[in-house]
């Protein structure tokens, strides 16, 4: 019978459906010496956020088929060290949906209606009614950043109060939008019509200080914000600051830039600003939910049944795999560059399978370039397994295609975005040893290895732009690692390609879009 390790406090059923396919241990104490003595005797692993599954644990375990972690994240978990290893490794990414929604909701009403401090007031045996008059939000404009699972939930118990919807989500189609009675538009737009704002994004270097001075200023003087997503997406001091001077007219945050909050100008601020400690997935229900979810993740996987929400590549034969890994890194990595390079609202999606490629299994190839295209803003959410479904819940259409005749390398992979922005294709290919390379950038013939981190621009194909490219990027201390230019034809359009070695300062790329003859730039982080 398999034996299954519970290493973190779960919620009791959880253990009982484990209980239905394997011997259970429950020890919560284990230190990380002694789960690498007991884990060679386990087939399974469950866990929260306490245990860190490190690279010894996971070669430690050699009867390890799955690694369960009840919760969102797997930060305290080597997913890259149990992919090797041929284990799967799960996770419960819409377990906590509803709480988190229903959260950042009763924040809102919260913030309208000044529950918090009139609560506290009657305690302190007051009665102030004069003082909480508040606010409804009956026809008032929301405005929701992100509209995946959490934020639609959101909109959609909000369209039922009577609120009228504005979204901002580069990667939700304007069908499924308005099947939520959401407007599409831009950031710009939302922050300055909005009555209320929910924040329901990852935090990445583009999200980071989302809000901030500039954008609290263009803010209606009534305008609240609600963050229950993710710390660092708001300049905490800058919005204070604004809350205190009446740019704005609150705030609720549960989640903050440092957590526990420590001192912070947050604090002083009355009834217009509201704190809670990190609570959107904080009900019973939830935990019981992750816990449920993950426990029959990790059944079905002991019964040789797929996994569901696995964060790495589950249920290829592994000689499958073996051959088709290099070519997973490809696919992702063009993915991700094309999705960047869009930078709006994605429609379709187009991944062309070409030369001897064409003759490979397409499916895991095409998850690939869909989770690339989908990770800058999704982080830790979508996976392979999960890649597709978050697509079409996005409206994004994706085309695959094959063509088994023979372009500048045996085996290539075409990928190209279409969205609101107009259309990017980009090729790659591998070299010998497994090498990837960029072969060619919206149609123009390059040859170059992706990096870190890279500028791309489309120009007139004349003489001196190379040189003010280069001597601008000098004047901003930009030092450049490597520089290739394509074109079709002399002295026509061109594309160059630089790798860099940091991200580009804040405001280059509007200098460089100044120079006379750049038709356009791009930066990209891979």
């Amino acid at each position: 019978m398999a034996k299954v390790l519970v290493s973190d406090s779960i919620d009791p059923q959880g253990v009982e459906i484990l209980r239905q396919v394997a011997e259970v241990d429950v020890n919560t104490k284990l230190t990380p010496e002694e789960l690498v003595q007991v884990i060679p005797q386990y087939d399974a692993l469950m866990l929260r956020s306490a245990t860190r599954v490190t690279k010894e644990v996971i070669e430690a375990g050699t009867q390890l088929k799955i690694i369960g972690r009840a919760g969102v994240g797997v930060d305290n978990i080597d997913v890259a060290a149990a992919t090797r290893q041929g284990i799967v490794v799960v996770n419960s990414p819409e377990g906590n949906t509803i709480a988190a929604a229903e959260h950042a909701l009763a924040m809102m009403l919260s913030l309208s209606r000044y529950i918090p401090d009139a609560n506290a007031s009657v305690k302190a045996s007051k009665w102030e009614r004069n003082k909480f008059m508040g606010a409804e939000v009956y026809k008032k404009t929301l405005g929701v950043i992100g509209l995946g699972k959490i934020g639609s939930h959101v909109a959609t118990v909000a369209r039922a109060m009577g609120m009228k919807l504005l979204a901002y989500d580069p990667f939700i189609s304007k069908e499924r939008a308005d099947q939520m009675s959401c407007t599409l538009v831009d950031l710009d737009y939302l922050f300055s019509e909005a009555d209320y704002i929910t924040l329901h994004i990852p935090k990445t270097k583009e999200t980071a200080n989302l809000i901030n001075a500039d954008v609290l200023a263009k803010m209606k003087p009534t305008a609240k914000i609600i963050n229950c997503a993710r710390g660092g997406i708001i300049d905490e001091n800058a919005l204070a600051e604004a809350i205190k001077n009446g740019q704005i007219g609150g705030a609720a945050l549960d989640v903050f830039s440092s957590e526990p909050l420590g001192e912070s100008p947050l604090r002083d601020l009355g009834p217009n600003v509201i704190l809670t400690p990190h609570l959107g997935a904080s009900t019973a229900e939830a935990q019981v939910n992750v816990a449920i979810d993950v426990a029959e993740q990790i059944r079905d996987v002991l019964l040789g049944l797929p996994a569901r929400s696995a964060v790495n590549i589950p249920g290829l034969n592994p000689e499958v795999m073996e051959k088709l890994r290099p070519y997973l890194q490809l696919a992702e990595t063009l993915g991700n560059l094309v999705g960047q390079l869009a930078g709006g609202r994605i429609e379709s999606l187009n991944v062309t399978l070409q030369g001897d490629l064409a003759t490979n299994q397409s499916q895991p190839i095409v998850v690939a370039a869909i989770k690339g295209l989908l990770s800058p803003a999704l982080r830790e959410r979508v996976n392979y397994v999960n890649a597709s479904i978050e697509a079409k819940e996005r409206g994004i259409r994706v085309i695959e295609t094959r063509d088994t005749s023979t372009h500048d390398y045996s085996g290539s992979l075409f990928v190209q975005s279409v969205g609101s922005l107009g259309e990017h294709s980009v090729t790659g290919a591998l070299l010998e040893g497994g090498e990837i390379r960029i072969t060619s950038l919206d149609g123009f013939p390059i040859n170059v290895p992706p990096s870190n981190h890279m500028l791309f621009t489309l120009h007139r194909d004349v003489p001196g732009i190379i040189g003010k490219i280069g001597s601008l990027l000098g004047s901003f201390n930009v030092n450049i690692a490597s520089m290739q230019v394509g074109r079709k034809i002399v002295r026509g359009d061109a594309v160059m390609v630089l790798s860099i070695d940091d991200p580009l300062p804040e405001g280059i790329i509007s200098e460089i879009k100044k120079i006379d003859g750049i038709r356009d730039a791009y930066t990209v982080s891979l």
